[in-house]
């Protein structure tokens, strides 16, 4: 597909209607007001915010907040993210009471270049996840170009990603939406060698598609989380009172026949006999006894894992190795993000993606220490699987 960038775009007097992802953690301070408790992903949008700015543009800005069921709720008001905002632009954001209409339309003709307004949180309108046309056609009349920095949000095909996208003549990728499809097509289309993935979570079948599509690229797959038990249970391997879905057992049996030798499975075992933080833990080899379950991957495995990291020039990581949200069963989980900085400092391309590896990585103060962290755990997977995000398909011309 192809699509323009905001560069592309003579922006000078015109309304730039820009889809951001603003869906940030809020907190209520100790005045009692509500404040932006981590403003990541605002900061993620500021240099194509503030491009068009430069560029003699007026901005309007539409993002959703939390899941308020589509319709108003105060709890997931956008005012505390204007307020915010206005603080990293060092100017005054203008607050829209609502999503459109004609008070709306009023405020973005209003508007004089320089000028930001942002919109109230798009998922009051219920007919936004449904990309209904009302909703599409009332975002389409508040500006003239409409450009998209919400890759997380380009996998869903909603009023505020596509329905208006289709409606707009001029529309361009932002730099963030850029700079995630650049990094996930070098991934996917021109990888260095060796190419390692590290995948991890509860569910094979939540990544089926992501295992099938890397075993066409990659030279080693990291399988960790509990997913790594069907697949044990799947070889033979007593697995204890383990995560297990049953149904999958032959699909996973399958995808080891296939893949040959590349994908590697937990060897040893941090395992409890409850999932708690506080019961204890044993490590065991091979097997897992009757009565208990593993909960994180142990010491032989992370030094296995650690070890094939270490010699790659491509590492993609989706997914935690264990319960990672429990300090008992977060080593794995943090070790692989340690791993990762070494290979990025030995060269190699490392990319982190989705939720929970994102989450690690992030607690674990090594963010900034690789090569890419993905702003969207579902874009990324579908990008992944080989699927068309709609989001970027309604760009394409």
């Amino acid at each position: 597909m192809k699509y323009k960038a905001i560069t592309d775009l003579d922006l000078a007097g015109k309304r730039v209607l820009i889809r951001v992802d603003f869906n940030v953690p809020l907190k209520v301070d100790d005045s009692g007001g509500t404040t932006v408790a981590d403003d990541t992903r605002i900061r993620a949008s500021l240099p194509t915010i503030q491009y068009a700015l430069d560029a003699g543009a007026s901005v309007v800005l539409v993002s959703h907040l939390g899941r308020p069921g589509g319709e108003p709720n105060p709890k997931y008001s956008m005012a505390p993210v204007g307020r915010h905002l206005s603080q990293l632009l060092g100017l005054d954001v203008i607050s829209s009471p609502e999503v459109f209409g004609e008070q709306v339309e009023a405020i973005a003709r209003s508007l004089a270049p320089g000028e930001v307004l942002l919109l109230e949180n798009v998922r009051f309108e219920a007919g936004e996840t449904k990309n209904a046309a009302n909703v599409s056609e009332g975002l389409a009349r508040l500006a003239d170009v409409y450009v998209n920095d919400a890759f997380g949000t380009a996998h869903r095909a909603h009023s505020s990603t596509t329905g208006v996208a289709h409606l707009m003549k001029e529309k361009a990728a932002g730099f963030l939406m850029q700079k995630e499809l650049d990094t996930l097509k070098k991934v996917t289309q021109s990888p260095d060698h060796p190419f390692v993935a590290i995948v991890g979570g509860a569910k094979v079948s939540d990544k089926i598609g992501i295992i099938e599509q890397l075993l066409t690229h990659v030279d080693q797959l990291l399988i960790g989380g509990a997913m790594a038990y069907t697949f044990l249970k799947a070889q033979g391997v007593e697995v204890g009172t383990s995560l297990v879905e049953d149904d999958r057992l032959e699909l996973a049996t399958e995808l080891l026949a296939r893949s040959g030798s590349r994908i590697h499975l937990p060897t040893d075992h941090v395992c409890a006999g409850s999932f708690s933080n506080e019961a204890p833990s044993s490590i065991h080899q091979g097997s897992i006894p009757s009565g208990m379950m593993g909960l994180d991957i142990g010491p032989e495995t992370v030094a296995t894992y650690s070890d094939l990291i270490g010699k790659a020039k491509t590492v993609i990581w989706n997914g935690p190795m264990g319960v990672f949200e429990m300090s008992s069963f977060s080593k794995g989980t943090f070790a692989i993000a340690t791993a990762l900085v070494g290979a990025t400092e030995n060269g190699a391309f490392t990319v982190v993606g989705g939720g929970d590896s994102v989450a690690a990585i992030v607690e674990s103060g090594l963010s900034d220490q690789v090569s890419h962290v993905s702003t969207g755990g579902g874009a990324m997977l579908e990008l992944l699987e080989g699927k068309v995000l709609p989001g970027v398909e309604a760009l394409s011309y």
